[in-house]
């Protein structure tokens, strides 16, 4: 009777002893881990970061706080004599430690516009406009820092490549700081501005712009600017199709106020031309050969006083309604239209008050030679 006691005490004991053992050296008879849903390691680790990676870290780190936010403010009257106010939001960069930036023109529009420019810290500044292009939507405005500001190096857009990466800096619908990556889809793009008027020459990209991108920095793979975010194509948002004003045209404005000029000097023809192709240009009655049919002259231009004429009327050619009657441009300084290209690229060695000789085809194909003095971009400095 004495060893039942005694045998039970023994099992309890030897139980004790196995489970914590069992329990210390990790046996299968410890509570059970449910499976996971899902599959990864089985430690935490640092995420492992690619060069380009890095470099886009990198180069948002430089230029974020360079990239700022800017509000405009401009009091109008309604037909009940109500003043109400209507704002203009957009990005700027700032290009110096003295507080000036680079922003668009329409971002800042208006008669005395209340300008006020916000930093990444959330500093506020209220700001003026120094200089302001409109043909080519750009504008210098100033603020005065209160501290040491960061600034962004202004690259070279005279070589770029389609496909080349591009970085955008803005604040789409008041998002402060987005980053958006991308390529160069194409150049030297045509488009038509919110007034009607053209900006030409313009960078394409699909790197992400919105509403509020509008002046913010078009950055290559080193952070140097090449252009100046400028419009979008279709209604709302982003759809691919982005565009960016060339940071040369920026450098130009810059130029001319740095040497304290109240007018640019850069070169305006004042047309507004389509290339036709030969075989185009052949179904329209002119010789087959390529050229730039003009569809408008500026009054007061430089074409204007050479009497380049415009168009008169309009055919249809397939699905195409064409303005026609225009002289047709096939030589520009002697070097013949062989693509939409060739004009821009010969007015970029050109300055005001310079002689452009243009070969034109008028009326049916009468050959002729006009020689047109080029007059300054038309724009307003404040």
């Amino acid at each position: 009777m004495k060893l039942r006691p005694i045998l039970l005490a023994l099992l309890l004991v030897g139980g004790f002893v196995y489970f914590t053992t069992a329990t210390r050296w990790g046996s299968k008879l410890t509570t059970a881990t449910p499976a996971r849903l899902w599959s990864g390691t089985d430690t935490a680790q640092s995420a492992g970061l690619t060069t380009e990676e890095n470099t886009n870290i990198s180069i948002y780190r430089a230029s974020s706080p360079a990239t700022v936010f800017i509000t405009s403010t401009v009091y109008q009257q309604n037909w009940f004599y109500q003043v109400f106010p209507v704002r203009e939001s957009g990005s700027g960069f700032l290009i110096n430690p003295e507080g000036q930036i680079l922003t668009n023109s329409h971002v800042v529009s208006g008669r005395a516009p209340q300008i006020e420019v916000t930093l990444e810290n959330g500093e506020k500044h209220k700001a003026r406009v120094q200089m302001s292009d409109r043909r080519n939507d750009i504008a210098l405005i100033k603020i005065e820092p209160r501290g040491k500001v960061q600034s962004l190096r202004l690259g070279e857009s005279s070589n770029l490549q389609v496909g080349q990466k591009v970085l955008a800096i803005g604040n789409p619908f008041g998002f402060q700081g987005t980053l958006t990556i991308g390529v160069i889809s194409s150049l030297r793009r045509t488009i038509q501005n919110e007034d009607g008027s053209r900006l030409e020459e313009m960078i394409q990209t699909d790197a992400a712009i919105n509403p509020g991108n509008s002046g913010g920095p078009l950055l290559n793979s080193q952070g140097d600017v090449i252009g100046i975010n400028t419009a979008i194509y279709g209604p709302g948002g982003n759809i691919g199709i982005g565009f960016a004003m060339p940071i040369e045209r920026a450098k130009a404005m810059l130029a001319d106020y740095s040497s304290s000029r109240t007018r640019s000097t850069r070169p305006w023809l004042g047309v507004t031309t389509i290339f036709l192709s030969a075989d185009l240009a052949e179904a329209l009655g002119y010789p087959a050969q390529p050229g730039l049919l003009i569809q408008q002259v500026e009054p007061g231009s430089g074409a204007d006083q050479a009497n380049l004429r415009g168009a008169d009327r309009e055919v249809s050619i397939g699905n195409y309604i064409i303005p026609m009657g225009g002289d047709f441009i096939v030589g520009v300084d002697d070097q013949p239209v062989s693509s939409r290209y060739v004009l821009s690229r010969v007015m970029e060695r050109k300055k005001a008050g310079d002689a452009l000789r243009l070969t034109i085809l008028r009326g049916r194909g009468r050959r002729t030679e006009v020689t047109v003095t080029l007059g300054e971009v038309p724009q307003q400095r404040m």
